[in-house]
């Protein structure tokens, strides 16, 4: 089973690109994507739930993993998958 991916983006972001595929290429098959530049409700929510206001904010699970780069170091440091396993 997978955890649940959940993930804040934007339509012209490449970093949401480059984390959906690193994240597809780990055997994720579902991405929640929440896009915050069709809806201020879910920007003000991304905010107040990271306090972040960059795109992508990624979730896995109930664990708040973080944009892109944070992405990748959690896959460079071999966590990823047991992350994706729940």
């Amino acid at each position: 089973m997978t955890a649940r991916v959940r993930m804040y983006s934007t339509e012209m972001c490449g970093y949401c690109r480059r984390a959906e595929a690193l994240l597809t290429a780990r055997g994720v098959t579902e991405i929640e994507k929440l896009r915050v530049d069709l809806d201020p409700q879910l920007l003000a929510e991304m905010v107040r739930t990271t306090g972040r206001r960059t795109v992508p904010q990624i979730f896995i699970g109930d664990r708040h993993v973080g944009g892109y780069d944070d992405l990748a170091a959690v896959d460079r440091a071999g966590a990823l998958a047991a992350l994706l396993a729940g």
